[in-house]
């Protein structure tokens, strides 16, 4: 890929115009995880922030901020915040999954241990509360707060509904709301919320990042059936493995004949899965469309994102957010 047809992906324009803010945040992330007494703790944390992630989520709340025209110190913080969070859960996630991948490297529970990632999570946690609570603004704690507790909220929902086959659509998009939508509608609602924006341009940029959120998270689902392992940082097929009901899955499940639901039975609820069996579990969500329905509904959650932002001023940014929320499904042309 030239350096022309990168500059043209939406996050990378979006770091371009943000470059300035993000160097300031990536300077506080690197300050605030450190530790003077546990050099494990910037071990490992530094092993997944420096892995190249695209710093999406504090991305959001850097462009809320100064789309809403804010112009002082305290979006950087806010940035540092969501950003320590994402990388709590991802910790927290790779222990509970047992994953040995995260954007294409080994995970921190393989190289440590998984008592050292959990700790570790939570220190990053106990951070996040630090950095959320300088800026003396206390609607900001709450949205952030609060996303805190519905992220943990969705992974235990998660537990239970991962390998239920009676989980439904909707139990999916809660699931969903709390582990991936929660921090990103937090990110863009607390750097509208720090500008002191109107009430109106805050709940468009919450819809905004809500609705980002779900899309991201069907179309990750979705590239776990037909995505490279580059591309989405863990190896294809790892959802089936982990008996995880993602949307495809689910809707390929409402359809499914005796046969088949015993198939699923076997491989998703017994776990009791042979070669052969993640082909012919493609195979069914094709189908039924599976597929090609869940990619309907990422499309339109994309679309309900870039109808949000038609509220706000005028502004560049405000064009490279939708063209966020469009590369966000394109991913699965």
């Amino acid at each position: 890929m030239s350096l022309n047809e990168a500059a043209q992906k939406p996050h990378d324009r979006l770091a371009a115009a943000l470059a300035e803010d993000m160097d300031a945040v990536n300077q506080m992330i690197r300050a605030r995880m450190a530790s003077e007494h546990a050099p494990r703790i910037p071990q490992v944390t530094a092993h997944l922030i420096e892995a190249g992630g695209k710093r999406l989520r504090p991305m959001l709340t850097l462009a809320a901020a100064r789309l809403c025209g804010y112009g002082g110190p305290y979006h950087v913080h806010l940035a540092a915040t969501v950003e320590f969070i994402h990388t709590a859960t991802l910790l927290h996630d790779d222990v509970v999954d047992e994953s040995e991948r995260r954007r294409g490297r080994p995970t921190a529970n393989l190289l440590w241990d998984n008592k050292s990632s959990v700790l570790v999570g939570d220190y990053l946690f106990a951070r996040a509360f630090q950095l959320m609570v300088e800026p003396g603004n206390l609607r900001v704690l709450d949205i952030l707060a609060n996303a805190s507790a519905t992220i943990a909220e969705g992974e235990v929902l998660q537990l239970t509904a991962a390998q239920d086959l009676a989980t439904t659509e909707e139990i999916y998009l809660k699931v969903v709301r709390g582990k991936t939508a929660a921090l990103f509608s937090a990110a863009t609602e607390s750097g509208a919320e720090i500008a002191g924006a109107s009430k109106d341009a805050v709940q468009a940029l919450f819809t905004y990042g809500d609705a980002l959120g779900i899309a991201f998270q069907i179309v990750d689902d979705l590239l776990d059936y037909g995505g490279s392992a580059a591309a989405i940082g863990k190896n294809t097929g790892d959802d089936f493995r982990e008996r995880k009901l993602t949307l495809p899955v689910i809707k390929a499940v409402a359809k499914a004949d005796a046969e088949e639901r015993a198939f699923w039975v076997r491989v998703i609820e017994k776990g009791q899965q042979g070669d052969g069996d993640l082909d012919h579990a493609m195979a069914l969500m094709g189908k039924h469309g599976a597929m090609e329905s869940a990619r309907a509904e990422a499309l339109a959650w994309a679309a309900k994102a870039q109808a949000a932002l038609t509220v706000l001023p005028d502004h560049p940014l405000r064009g490279m957010l939708s063209d966020l929320a469009a590369y966000v499904v394109a991913r699965i042309n």
